[in-house]
C-alpha cells in the first residue's frame, strides 16, 4: 500500500518496498488464531510499462525485471539467478552462513530457502499450478480468466481449510495512456464468490 501512495511508478514502489523493510523489517502472523506461523513476502508489482517480482528474506531481497511471457508467485522463493536488483549484502550474507560457496551461479530461490528449483514448475503445489493455468492461457489471458484462475479451488489458488484465500485482485493496465486502468476486488472472503 505504502509502494502504491509513494511511487508512481512499479520500480519506486520497488525501491519504497525494499527502504521499508531494510529500516523496519518484516513479520507478522499470518492467521488471527495464536497460532504464531509467518513467512516472508513476495510482491508482483506492475504499471503501464514495467513489471516486477520481489521476494524477500528476512531484510535481504532479491527483485526480477519481468521482460515477457507469464510470471507468478506463490508461498515460496521462485527467483533464481535473474536477479536485476538486490540486496547489496544479499550474497555476502548468504556466504558467511554457509549456504553459498561464492563459486558456483547464484540462485537466490536456492540459496535462502530449500526448495529445489528444478522442480518448481513441476511439482504439485501452488506455484506450479498456478504457472499451468497461466501457461495454458498464455498470449490471451484476459480479465475474466484471471478471475477464473483465482477463483480454482482444486488448483490450491483459492485456498479452502485453515488458511484460507481471503481476497484478490485483477487489474488492466492498458500501455496506452489515454485509457484508464481498471482494477476488480473480491468483496467477500472467498475469490469464488
Amino acid at each position: 500500500r505504502l509502494g502504491l501512495e509513494r511511487a508512481d511508478t512499479a520500480e519506486k514502489a520497488l525501491s519504497v518496498i525494499v527502504d521499508l523493510l531494510e529500516k523496519y523489517g518484516q513479520g507478522g502472523n499470518c492467521m488471527e488464531s495464536n497460532m504464531a506461523f509467518t513467512y516472508h513476502n513476495s510482491f508482483l508489482i506492475a504499471d503501464r510499462k514495467e513489471a516486477w517480482v520481489l521476494e524477500t528474506s528476512g531484510k535481504y531481497w532479491a527483485a526480477e525485471k519481468v521482460e515477457g511471457g507469464i510470471r507468478n508467485i506463490s508461498n515460496q522463493l521462485s527467483i533464481t539467478t535473474k536477479i536485476d536488483r538486490a540486496h547489496p549484502e544479499l550474497k555476502e550474507y548468504a556466504k558467511s552462513n554457509g549456504w553459498w560457496d561464492g563459486e558456483k551461479e547464484f540462485d537466490f530461490a536456492a540459496t535462502y530457502s530449500y526448495v529445489n528449483t528444478a522442480r518448481m514448475t513441476t511439482s504439485g503445489g501452488r506455484y506450479c499450478e498456478g504457472y499451468k493455468l497461466l501457461n495454458k492461457h498464455k498470449g490471451s489471458i484476459t480479465s475474466e480468466i484471471m478471475m477464473e484462475i483465482l477463483r480454482d479451488k482444486e488448483s490450491g489458488i483459492n485456498m479452502e481449510g485453515g488458511f484460507m484465500t481471503t481476497g484478490s485482485m485483477v487489474s488492466v493496465l492498458p500501455q496506452q495512456p489515454n485509457l484508464p486502468c481498471i482494477h476488480f476486488f473480491t468483496g467477500t472472503p472467498d475469490p469464488a464468490r
